[in-house]
């Protein structure tokens, strides 16, 4: 069953674009049928011309934001339901990073669908059974990597939670069982790192193969992915998903971008105004009805290449945040572009990025944490490379937090002001 499944992946992963167009298209007609008993989706759709014979029709739909699911469920927990709440074995909730947090629910079959989409990033890892996985991460409510770990087992690998445990630890533990996979985020990978050298360990002599990264930017960043597999003497697979939307994409073989899983999810791109000619990444789930989104703003800033077989890739991954995005003396700036510099000077261990209100206009300060970071050398790097003149500051050894999950490494001062 395990290989008809893997050969079946590798049959959407090789569709032309006209046959993988089909395959979403009776896939997302199946899933409008279904949705009656939604009453998000049955008043959100009520006049949309049903069913359809392309994929360009989805243009005229409307579109669906997170804001929109808050205020909805806001006022009715249900509302974004399928079916009825007995049948939901499983909630979970965004992290609230940039937002109230949303509250998400899974029925047992739209669980074993974010299984069977994991399988891809599985597939690209080289999974099997003889693998050893270990989740660096502490268990919460957002979904982090709680679909990761059931996935891993669904696959046949042996799986070792770290819940609770210091970085130094995890290490220790990971040397125990001879890990050969490690689950994270980048921002962890690097502060494992950081750990070691401080504790005088090698990692790279360690059992450890693969890092599957994920819940911000940064495996598809060259500069920070480098980083990565140097100190771990492993490759890096990057991954990108959301509570709200599942699983979508999987990094490409050479690791510079991601392919959104598109037998599972139909991506869209609305045009964005910025320097890159990135575009915002919209997406529909195809298996989950039980909790849907249908033409999800994501906000995720992406450079999309579409193949004429195969599933579209994302240069450099998710490239940017739409609501991250500052103007500064009229040059427009993502955290995500600084960090790629940044990331070049192996001596910096920690950073921040500050926008704050100068004479009515954005300025940003870029504070250093690193015993031998040369902020001078800093700055001119990032002048030269994003033509940009910003103020670089030196801090003192450990004055700035480390993370475990996502980062908050951009701090907007600006409504203090």
């Amino acid at each position: 069953m395990a290989d008809q499944l893997r050969k079946a992946r590798d049959r959407c992963r090789s569709m032309s674009r006209n046959e993988l167009e089909q395959h979403q298209v009776a896939r997302i007609n199946a899933l409008v049928n279904q949705l009656s008993s939604n009453r998000f989706y049955a008043d959100k759709l009520a006049h949309i011309a049903a069913p359809i014979s392309s994929i360009s029709e989805l243009a005229d739909w409307p579109l669906t934001t997170k804001q929109e699911l808050l205020e909805a469920t806001d006022r009715d927990a249900t509302a974004n339901l399928t079916f009825p709440p007995s049948d939901y074995t499983r909630i979970h909730r965004t992290s609230g990073t940039k937002s109230h947090p949303l509250l998400v629910s899974d029925s047992n079959t739209d669980w074993n669908w974010w299984m069977e989409v994991w399988q891809y990033v599985l597939d690209a890892a080289n999974i099997d059974c003889d693998d050893r996985a270990f989740m660096a991460f502490s268990f919460g409510p957002f979904i982090g990597f709680w679909s990761a770990y059931d996935a891993l087992i669904h696959r046949g690998a042996t799986v070792i939670p770290s819940g609770g445990l210091s970085t130094l630890a995890r290490l220790d533990l990971i040397n125990d069982v001879a890990a050969t996979v490690v689950c994270c985020t980048p921002t962890y990978a690097l502060r494992m790192a950081e750990a070691a050298t401080a504790d005088g360990r090698d990692l790279s002599r360690n059992s450890v193969r693969t890092l599957i990264v994920a819940g911000e930017p940064g495996g598809s960043l060259p500069a920070v992915r480098s980083k990565i597999e140097r100190a771990w003497g492993a490759s890096v697979l990057d991954h990108s998903g959301a509570t709200e939307v599942g699983p979508w994409g999987v990094g490409t073989a050479d690791g510079g971008g991601l392919h959104v899983i598109e037998s599972e999810f139909v991506a869209e791109y609305l045009p964005h105004e910025n320097e890159m000619g990135a575009v915002e990444l919209v997406l529909t789930n195809l298996g989950r009805v039980g909790w849907p989104v249908i033409r999800y703003r994501t906000g995720d800033l992406v450079i999309p290449q579409i193949p004429e077989s195969g599933f579209v890739t994302l240069d450099g991954g998710v490239v940017a945040r739409t609501d991250e995005m500052i103007v500064v003396r009229g040059v427009n700036v993502f955290p995500s572009a600084i960090e790629d510099v940044l990331r070049e000077f192996s001596e910096v261990e920690e950073f921040r990025i500050v926008v704050f209100r100068e004479r009515e206009m954005d300025a940003l300060r870029i504070e250093l944490d690193g015993q031998s970071a040369n902020p001078e050398k800093v700055a001119e790097s990032i002048q030269r490379r994003l033509g940009l003149r910003v103020d670089v500051v030196g801090l003192p050894k450990d004055s700035l937090p480390r993370f475990e999950a996502k980062s908050k490494r951009f701090v907007d001062e600006r409504s203090q002001a």
